[in-house]
This record gives C-alpha cells, structure tokens and sequence, in this order.
C-alpha cells in the first residue's frame, strides 16, 4: 500500500497549478472539468513520480474556517487492484468504520470507495 496523492482544494486553480510547476518542476495533467459539479481539478506528478498532488476547485469551495474551506481535502491509499478495494470497504464496514461512498468508477477513471476516520478525515481507497 502506498499514498497515491493527496488534494487541496484552491481559489485560484490556474495561479496555484503554476506555483507547483515553476518551483517545483511538477508536471500538470490535463485540466478535468465536470460540468455537473462545476468541479475542476489538476493532478500534479512529481520528479519520483509515484506520489501525486491534486488540486481541485469548486465554485462552492470558499476560505478555511468555513464548511466548505479552502485546504486539504483528502489522501487517497493505492491498494493495488479492484479487489482489494471491495475487501477493504468490506473489511471497514464490519468493523463499524463509516463508508463515505461506495466502491465505484468515478467520471475521471478512478476505481474507489471513500471511508472517513474516527475525526471525519476523507481517505480514498483506490486502485
């Protein structure tokens, strides 16, 4: 198991995206936009290219200290396939561990399930 990426959610996507790229020689992935959600986001890949960032914007995404701050979002745990997403989910939901979001495909491609820890804290188990 390992961290595939973590997320923040930002203000300025575009001036932030930059930010990473100039002083840290991050390399952008395309721009996902769902129109939906009026949600956009970049992933960001790194020298080492095994850990990832991703900063996602949403119009309903404001300053931190609110509900909907701006800050880390979440962490996202590699599991290494499809099953053992589904195992982990179950292995939680027997174990009392609240499910966030059930095992599925999401519109950028992820195979994931969302669990939240004991304080609320997102954790997405992906492939």
């Amino acid at each position: 198991m390992k961290i595939e990426h973590l997320a923040i959610w930002v203000g300025d996507l575009e001036a932030i995206k930059s930010f990473y790229v100039k002083y840290f020689g991050a390399i952008a992935s395309d721009l996902y936009h769902n129109p939906k959600k009026n949600f956009k986001s970049y992933f960001l890949t790194f020298a080492d290219g095994d850990t990832r960032l991703e900063l996602m914007q949403q119009q309903d995404h404001h300053q931190k200290g609110t509900s909907t701050q701006l800050g880390w979002a979440h962490m996202a745990l590699s599991l290494g396939s499809r099953e053992a997403v589904d195992e982990y989910t179950e292995r939680f939901r027997r174990a009392g561990i609240t499910i966030h979001s059930e095992p599925r495909t999401t519109g950028d491609g992820y195979y994931e399930s969302i669990i939240l820890d004991p304080e609320g804290n997102i954790i997405e188990l992906t492939v």
